[in-house]
Formats: structure tokens, C-alpha cells, sequence
């Protein structure tokens, strides 16, 4: 075996009926000298344990003949020094956390880069699983204290695996690099400035400062102040000199939330200091030159204020130059569990907690509810419930009762209540131009039970 950074390079074997997914990681791993073998369902991964010896297998929750759960307990009974790794979707954490308790190392969610699980491989090899007191193997929780941790967490930017989510990645990725002016509008807690502050992280600009300025706290009487600056003595009360919004921003980003509740009047100088890029201080009579991108956000209709008279049109057009809807979380179902499972982490660390995950009836409540104050409102229900619970594993009991309580949305693929299954599937393979993991999201079914409804249907791809 060849020598890498200490660890031995080993076997790996891949269980995944995705052949393309499975393929490629094969590629990926062969590259960094590993050996690797593949397989498409559990029997054939049971008949490739038995024939040669792995160190690591790689296992993904759903297969065609039987879960990942089972493949688990294969290998903890009869392979006791092999380390096995579940690859889950959003939807199957609970699942990967009782795979946990049984024994699997750890577990990385769809999708991933191939990079991304090369540590957690590497890990498995030198037996460095990060086990709690309890003998939960849990998977990467923050370890830094308190607010240090969730202050670091709540300024990531949760990537989504929706059509969505993969729309707003591919909007910013493209945006990002230029100096265009950003207008990101969504309604109210959909994660705004998370957006912007992806959009700076990813810019020329990420080494200089973000600010960002909520524009319907600032008084309309010390708005000039707050965004550009003031003089000692300019005014009553002005006891020193202050540096405003724009310059602070200088060379970096000035992000201004909620941009539809700026004063009319400021909406005229704001422009001024757009165009001339430059601003002066409350009582200077001196111009400071500044260099700032500005991205804007905004839960209104501006296109529609400015017909009412309400918004400055040259204004409008001015910080328009590329705009970002930010989806609601009801047209995002499947990036909810992502999120959950960062706002769990997020809580841990603020709270100084170790809840590891959510029963199946709060994911069940989770999927039912509709969300009207998107993730802002996921947020404040898990970390309410990571404060109110006891268990490794948050209860129903600890939701609001709105949520709790909650029936499920109606949508278009009602799949067991329909009695047009098979157009159902049909129609949802069209639309996810034959990926059958897309397919069964779209049905809000899981891949096992999509395959049986294809043998039932004698669908064929």
C-alpha cells in the first residue's frame, strides 16, 4: 500500500446505484492512489465484502434491494475494523443520525464535491471519529464556545440543492466578480443579506470591508449623518467627529437593506454620492473621494413605488443594474433540512448544547408547514427547541403549536392520493430529463420506493 500523510492507502468500496455519481468518485479517489471498487446495489457490495478485504466503505442511504442501514449492520457484525461513511440526501438526516448510533463513522449530505469528503475518508483511515460522551459519533459539529461559534456560522452562506437554490448560486457566482450594483429582492427572512454577503465574499473586493445598514432603522433627522459623516459642532449634539456609512465602507461593499423605506429627500443625495462617488460630512465643506460597490435589498414591489411616486426612478435604475430573487422557503422544500441542520449548529454553539438531530415527526411537522417567515422563522423555532429539549433528538412536543400542528401543504404531486400514478411518474421523469434521485424528489417520494413504482409501471429508461 502507498504512504500518504501518515495513512496507508487503502480500499475503498462505493455502494451507489447512481452509476454516473459513483463513477465519478471512483475516478476521483483512484487519482489520489486509492484503490476502489464499486457497487450498484447491496448484494453485489455483500458479494465484493466477502471476496476481498476494505478498509472504508462509502455507502449511499437508499439502493434499489435495501438501505444503507442494513449494509451497516452487515459490516459491524462481520467486518468489525471496517469504517463505513453514509452519503445521505436533505431529507435523510434522521436516518443518517440512527446509522450513527449503530456504528457508521460519519455521514456527508448530497450533494458534494469529491474534495469535500477526502478528510472524512482520511479520518476513517487513522480512527479520528469525533465521538460525544454519549458514544453518538456525530458529525462535524462547531467546537469552538458560545457566540464566537454562531456568529461564525450565521454569516455562511447555506448552499441549496434545489432548482432555486442552484438559480440564486448561479446568479451570484456570475455577478460576484464585477462592480455592477446588486438589487436582491425576496420577502421578509429569505436570507438577504447572506446573499449580499456572498456576493462581497466572492468579489474583488472581500478583503476590504462589508457593511451593511438597515435602512428603515436609521431616523429620517441623522440619516446624512449616518451615511456620510458629520463634523464636531455641526449640529446640536454632534460632540465629535463621525465617520458615516460610505466611508467606512471605502474599497469594500456598502450593503442597504431594506432600501424601499429610505427617505425621499436622501434618495436624491444617495444618488449624488452614486454618480459623483463622492460624499461630503454634515458641516465639511470638503468632498471625501470613495470607492464602494453597492448592493441593495428590498422585501417591496420598487418597480411599482416608482410608479407611484414613492422611489426615485433614476435611483431605481442606478442600483438595478443586475438583480437576485431570493426564493421563499415554500418554493425550496428541498433545501429545508439543509438548513435546519445549519440553524442545529448554529444553536449548539450559541447555546452550548449537543442536540444531534430532529425525530421524524418534527421532519415530518418541518415539511408540513408553510414557513410564512421563511428562515428567519426556522431559525428562532430551532433554537427555541434546542433550548427547550433535553434529548440527543429534538421532540414534537417543543414546536410551536402552529407547527407542530401543521397539515400538509397541497401541491401538485400528491403521488399516493392520485390515481394517475404512473402520468405522475412519468410527468416528473420528464421534467427531471430522467434523473430518477430529481424525480423522486419532485413526487416527494424516495428513490426506493420510486424504483418500485417504475417496476410496478414497467417504466423503462
Amino acid at each position: 500500500m502507498i504512504l500518504k500523510a501518515g495513512i496507508f492507502m487503502a480500499t475503498i468500496l462505493i455502494v451507489e446505484d447512481d452509476v454516473a455519481f459513483a463513477t465519478m468518485l471512483k475516478t476521483f479517489f483512484k487519482k489520489r492512489d486509492y484503490k476502489v471498487e464499486t457497487a450498484f446495489s447491496a448484494a453485489e457490495a455483500f458479494k465484493k465484502l466477502s471476496l476481498q478485504p476494505f478498509q472504508v466503505v462509502l455507502t449511499d442511504v437508499r439502493l434499489p434491494d435495501k438501505d444503507g442501514l442494513e449494509i451497516l449492520l452487515e459490516v459491524k457484525a462481520n467486518y468489525k475494523d471496517v469504517q463505513v461513511i453514509m452519503m445521505t440526501n436533505y431529507a435523510e438526516i434522521n436516518m443518517a443520525v440512527k446509522a450513527m448510533k449503530n456504528g457508521a463513522f460519519d455521514y456527508v449530505s448530497k450533494p458534494f464535491q469529491p474534495e469535500s469528503i477526502l478528510q472524512t475518508i482520511e479520518n476513517a483511515l487513522s480512527q479520528k471519529s469525533v465521538v460525544s460522551e454519549k458514544g453518538i459519533s456525530a458529525k462535524s459539529r462547531v467546537k469552538e464556545n458560545g457566540k464566537t461559534a454562531a456568529n461564525k456560522l450565521s454569516s455562511e452562506f447555506v448552499k441549496g440543492v434545489s432548482d432555486a437554490a442552484l438559480k440564486l448560486i448561479d446568479y451570484i457566482e456570475l455577478v460576484a466578480p464585477t462592480n455592477m450594483s446588486v438589487l436582491i429582492m425576496g420577502e421578509s427572512g429569505t436570507g438577504k443579506e447572506q446573499v449580499a454577503k456572498s456576493i462581497h465574499d466572492k468579489s474583488k473586493r472581500k478583503g476590504a470591508p462589508f457593511v451593511p445598514v438597515d435602512c428603515g432603522a436609521i431616523p429620517k433627522e441623522i440619516a446624512s449623518s449616518e451615511f456620510f459623516g458629520h463634523l464636531k459642532g455641526s449640529f446640536t449634539g454632534a460632540i465629535q467627529d463621525k465617520t458615516g456609512h460610505f466611508e467606512a465602507a471605502n474599497g469594500g461593499t456598502l450593503f442597504l437593506d431594506e432600501i424601499g423605506n429610505l427617505d425621499y429627500g436622501l434618495q436624491m443625495q444617495l444618488l449624488r454620492a452614486l454618480q459623483e462617488r463622492k460624499i461630503k460630512p454634515v458641516g465639511s465643506n470638503s468632498e471625501i473621494k470613495v470607492d464602494i460597490r453597492v448592493v441593495t435589498a428590498t422585501n417591496e414591489d420598487l418597480a411599482q413605488a416608482v410608479r407611484e411616486g414613492n422611489f426615485r426612478e433614476d435611483l431605481y435604475h442606478r442600483l438595478n443594474e443586475f438583480s437576485i430573487q431570493v426564493p421563499a422557503l415554500r418554493d425550496r422544500s428541498e433545501d429545508l433540512m439543509l438548513f435546519a441542520d445549519h440553524f442545529l449548529d448554529e444553536a449548539n454553539a450559541e447555546l452550548e448544547k449537543e442536540v444531534i438531530g430532529f425525530s421524524d415527526e418534527v421532519i415530518e411537522a418541518f415539511e408540513n408547514y408553510s414557513w410564512p417567515g421563511n428562515l428567519r422563522e426556522l431559525k428562532n423555532t430551532i433554537k427555541r427547541a434546542v433550548l427547550l429539549t433535553q434529548d440527543p433528538i429534538i421532540p414534537l412536543k417543543v414546536l410551536p403549536h402552529e407547527i407542530a400542528s401543521a397539515n400538509k401543504m397541497d401541491d401538485s404531486y400528491s403521488f399516493f392520493k392520485n390515481k394517475n400514478e404512473e402520468s405522475l411518474l412519468l410527468d416528473a421523469l420528464e421534467k427531471a430529463q430522467g434523473n430518477k434521485s430529481k424525480a423522486a424528489r419532485l413526487l416527494s417520494i424516495d428513490r426506493k420506493t420510486l424504483y418500485n413504482k417504475l417496476k410496478q409501471y414497467n417504466i423503462k429508461l
